[in-house]
């Protein structure tokens, strides 16, 4: 049997998440980038293999703070999301759409859709999977698309930053060394049913989006900006990690200097040039990015206080309200309101039962 051994908790803060203090870590975060890209974890995945024959149009309801992607293992497809051109995609293409907005798909430019995806017929294989079948008849495509969600904070302002769409052109050789066979295996585990198929495939999705977003990253001019950018700074993203990883430490400005080994002044200085935001006002945010997101997964006041470092339930709240706009209660109202809303939809309309995600 393998033993996990302890000093891995100590390097790694896994032991005490919360418990890491400014000056404490036996070691620096090599790759900030990287743990960005570490938090892009997928849940409330739905997918669906979309048999399709021309001429065919699916109309893509938009969600909200959901990714939905596009893989065609087979014929083709257009894709239009309120672009001035509309973007082919051949078989091994994969197509990331970032921000939950509604677009279509559809086997030929000016076919129109009799309707929202979600409310076509199709065949309920499991409660996050399903197989659809349409069109007139034509010439054949198949493809494999889900929906998904991201939950961290860290990933939704990562996929904040992302263009209306991410494409990856599947005969690019540099990219086809990874893509194809990620594509082929989902391709071979969406076309039958076997035991473990849906965890598969819900893993490969979760390959392919962070593969698509590095290939961005590499690849995109307008990723080498901002926040981005900051995180590839080698003091700056330093700093950003150390903030990430311990959000409930007495961090001052002083102190993220220290750590990078910075003037105070020059950091303070290059931290706003380079994120956008004094490093103070950053991590307040940063805090409260994270209490929403916990306050959605039912977290107390009390809880959040003590996990990110504020000596009351008061002092939490104040500070709460005012960067918010709104009370940790009235937020987490709302916010349970949002993400339990879905769920109203039952299965026979063609999303998935307990997520309201799209079948397609």
């Amino acid at each position: 049997m393998l033993i996990r051994p302890a000093r891995v908790d100590e390097w790694c803060g896994a032991g005490d998440a919360g418990g890491v203090t400014a000056g404490s870590y036996p070691w620096t975060p090599v790759d900030p980038l990287g743990e960005a890209l570490h938090s892009v974890r997928m849940h409330g995945t739905f997918y669906c293999r979309s048999e399709l024959t021309a001429p065919w149009a699916l109309e893509m309801p938009a969600f909200d703070s959901c990714l939905s992607f596009h893989v065609v293992t087979s014929g083709g497809c257009w894709l239009d999301v309120d672009q001035p051109d509309q973007l082919y995609l051949r078989p091994s293409d994969l197509a990331l759409v970032p921000h939950g907005k509604g677009h279509l798909i559809r086997s030929e430019p000016g076919v129109a859709a009799a309707g929202r995806v979600d409310v076509l017929p199709q065949e309920m294989v499991s409660d996050h999977y399903s197989v659809l079948r349409y069109g007139a008849g034509g010439a054949p495509s198949v493809l494999v698309c889900g929906v998904v969600e991201f939950g961290d904070p860290t990933a939704r302002r990562l996929l904040d930053l992302l263009p209306a769409v991410i494409h990856i052109d599947g005969s690019d050789a540099l990219r086809s060394g990874w893509i194809r066979p990620t594509i082929a295996l989902m391709a071979e585990e969406a076309g039958r049913t076997r035991p473990g198929g849906e965890a598969v495939i819900t893993r490969l999705a979760d390959i392919l989006v962070i593969q698509g977003i590095r290939a961005w990253l590499e690849h995109d001019a307008t990723a080498r900006q901002g926040w981005l950018y900051a995180l590839r700074d080698e003091q700056i993203g330093q700093a950003l990690a150390l903030v990430h990883r311990s959000p409930d430490s007495a961090w001052t400005v002083a102190s993220l200097a220290r750590e990078v080994a910075m003037s105070r002044s020059a950091f303070a200085a290059r931290f706003t040039e380079l994120v956008g935001e004094p490093v103070m006002r950053y991590l307040a945010r940063w805090r409260m990015d994270l209490a929403s997101a916990a306050l959605a997964e039912g977290a107390t006041v009390g809880e959040l206080a003590s996990r990110l470092g504020y000596e009351s339930e008061a002092a939490f709240s104040r500070a709460y309200k005012r960067i918010v706009g709104q009370s940790p209660a009235a937020a987490a109202r709302q916010l349970r309101d949002t993400t339990q809303s879905p769920k109203a939809v039952h299965a026979g309309s063609g999303t998935s039962p307990g997520t309201g995600l799209p079948a397609g």
